[in-house]
């Protein structure tokens, strides 16, 4: 079927609803369907005529639901693309607000929705002619929700990436941050995305509980426990903040999840040895959060040769190294590589003097004493380089005016 294309000067959107209707009432035979498009055509050239741009939307999107069954897709597209136009028409942001409201209801979408990939992408066509905010807000709102329901989300994954310069231009609540960074870290999650990037998500949504009494924390103790989880098992990510975030903070005195908490601790402020008591008594715990042992001996090995760059000596003794992480001599070397490959430390293997020489060091958790060295840091090298600025300077002046000096002997 070819899509209608207006060849006169009628106006595009009486076109598309001549069209949708047709397709509307063919099944009612031409002497029923004729006088009622024709009644319902008036109306619209009608509503174009007086600028009524919410009464045309409402009388134009229920036709045009038709054509996802019985138009090719690159046809709906140009179809809807007239209709979303719409919201440009109307000076009133209220009026294009509930234009948009008609083309994306505010009721739950169900699973059996038609074509959900070709809606998704109409919707944020639509995102795209929208001036306000708060329009903008829920089209994204309910084109995650199209996502989810659809299952579709791997068209909406790269706008992911563009989450805090949205955030700058919709300056939602706390309320609505809250329920899209859990959405978005979900939809990562089940698209077995990186880890780092849902636990990033799942982050930011606990961090929305910063500053909230009691009651309100309660509601975010399933997210903490998740993120403590996803952390400990996650082979990648070996650096957080869950320690200062009052959601997961409340976990420590908790009768079902202090334990949990527990380990979290150890994950980021102790070493190996710690762990393996911790394991023996909750072996059981581990299991029932489907933490693998074995997994989170070879985590903590690599978290210890961390601590160990952290003691303040630039060396590290073979022989030390070997006893924190319980190996043999012959794996020294091997978790090294792995802890430098790992982009953990920075630094060199001396096998004559069997010492581990680090340069650098990722820190486990980045709390004030970490952001108090890093300010030391910056104020010696601001330091330093004055320094040097000025012995450049001083080195300067003589040697132009020695230069000046030649130069009057010369003439």
């Amino acid at each position: 079927m070819t899509t209608v294309v207006p060849t006169s000067d009628e106006d595009p959107a009486l076109s598309v609803f001549r069209f949708v209707s047709d397709l509307s009432w063919a099944d009612a035979g031409p002497e029923v369907a004729e006088p009622q498009v024709t009644r319902l055509c008036l109306e619209a050239e009608e509503f174009i005529a007086l600028g009524k741009w919410l009464e045309l939307a409402n009388l134009m999107v229920p036709s045009a639901e038709v054509i996802f069954s019985k138009v090719p897709e690159k046809d709906v597209e140009s179809i809807f693309t007239i209709i979303c136009n719409l919201v440009t028409k109307t000076e009133n942001p209220d009026e294009a607000l509930e234009i948009v409201k008609v083309i994306i209801p505010e009721k739950p979408i169900q699973p059996q929705i038609e074509k959900p990939a070709v809606r998704l992408k109409i919707w944020m066509n639509l995102y795209n002619l929208l001036e306000t905010p708060h329009s903008r807000f829920y089209v994204y709102k309910k084109a995650l929700e199209l996502a989810v329901v659809g299952k579709v989300t791997e068209y909406i994954l790269p706008s992911f990436k563009k989450i805090d310069s949205f955030l700058k231009d919709w300056k939602i609540g706390i309320p609505d941050q809250r329920e899209l960074f859990l959405t978005i870290s979900n939809i990562l999650k089940d698209n077995k995305s990186t880890t780092k990037d849902s636990f990033k998500f799942l982050t930011n949504y606990l961090a929305t509980f910063n500053g909230e009494d009691a009651h309100v924390l309660e509601k975010a103790k399933e997210g903490a426990v998740r993120a403590i989880v996803e952390f400990v098992k996650a082979l990648d990510l070996f650096q957080c903040d869950l320690l200062d975030l009052p959601a997961v903070g409340q976990l420590e005195k908790d009768a079902e999840y202090s334990s949990l908490y527990q380990l979290l601790k150890i994950f980021l402020t102790q070493r190996l040895d710690v762990y393996l008591a911790f394991q023996s008594a909750n072996s059981t715990l581990l299991k029932s959060y489907g933490l693998v042992h074995e997994e989170c001996v070879a985590k903590m090995r690599l978290l210890s040769l961390v601590d160990l760059s952290s003691d303040g000596s630039a060396q590290i003794p073979y022989e030390l190294i070997k006893d924190t992480l319980q190996i043999t001599d012959d794996e020294v070397e091997l978790w090294v590589v792995k802890a430098i490959t790992a982009k953990l430390i920075v630094g060199k293997i001396d096998q004559m003097n069997q010492v581990v020489i680090v340069s650098h060091h990722t820190d486990r958790v980045f709390s004030q004493h970490q952001w108090q060295t890093l300010r030391t840091k910056l104020v010696t090298w601001r330091g330093n380089i004055a320094n040097v600025i000025s012995t450049i300077q001083a080195n300067k002046i003589p040697e132009d005016g020695s230069q000046a000096a030649q130069g009057l002997v010369v003439r």
